[in-house]
């Protein structure tokens, strides 16, 4: 490529062109190793190191994109690989999971589950790519799907720490996984926690909840990450119901 055609090219692809960001790719990268170790666990039947996995890749996600933005690092070929990424380590891997421990007992149905979950979360992944620029931050359209990994790693890992046979979960489990896969290409707000200001002052309860999150993760890690992550996938619809009916409750007043 030319000098000239390097110049018209946007900022970040020229950027691309000239190398990419060490650290905040190599986070990227963290995450996808843990989402395929997470796939080859669970071929071994190590289901608790599969999901625990998942989460680790959760971390490494939530952290490349802080790091990139903190040390202005941000380029376009890390924001597409951190997308590709994110299909192996929250679509592929939790789907592969979930089918290895429980869904394969199901056959057709099972396989059809596991695949939906996966193709939702390459449908949302290009969503949000091609409405980056457009939606609101404070919300995310749809469930994220590092949200909907971790609602389904947490049931594995449960399953896994209490001897549970896949076979006697693997309906509602089935169930569950189409929901998420429902819930991630809809269009029900979710927030984003991106306008929380962690420097400023908080109320003193904030942090009392915290420690208690903190502590109940040490204790119990597979229960309460699940509950943290129903609580979530169940937040967006009862916020959606809660204001359509405010809104339905304004225009009654009005007429």
């Amino acid at each position: 490529m030319s000098d000239k055609q390097q110049q018209d090219l946007p900022k970040p692809a020229r950027q691309m062109q000239r190398g990419i960001y060490l650290l905040p790719n190599l986070l990227t990268t963290s995450a996808l190793f843990s989402g395929f170790y997470s796939i080859v666990a669970a071929m071994k039947g190590v289901y608790d190191a599969a999901a625990i996995a998942i989460f680790i890749a959760m971390v490494a996600d939530g952290l490349d994109g802080r790091v990139a933005r903190m040390t202005n690092t941000q380029s376009l070929f890390g924001a597409q690989y951190d997308s590709l990424s994110d299909v192996v380590a929250f679509g592929v891997a939790p789907a592969l999971v979930v089918y290895s421990w429980s869904l394969h007992y199901l056959g057709k149905i099972g396989w059809l589950a596991a695949f939906l979950f996966t193709a939702t979360v390459a449908l949302r992944l290009a969503r949000f790519n091609a409405q980056s620029e457009e939606v609101d931050k404070r919300y995310f359209q749809g469930l994220p799907c590092p949200s909907g990994a971790g609602l389904i790693a947490s049931i594995v890992w449960m399953g896994s720490a209490y001897e549970i046979d896949g076979l006697y979960a693997a309906i509602p489990v089935a169930a569950i996984a189409v929901i998420v896969a429902a819930l991630m290409v809809s269009t029900i707000r979710y927030s984003s926690f991106k306008t929380v200001d962690f420097k400023g002052h908080v109320p003193f309860f904030t942090i009392v909840l915290a420690v208690f999150l903190i502590a109940g993760v040490a204790m119990q890690p597979p229960e309460i990450l699940f509950l943290i992550f129903f609580c979530y996938m169940v937040s967006g619809p009862v916020m959606t119901v809660w204001q359509l009916h405010r809104i339905r409750r304004q225009r009654n007043v009005r007429h």
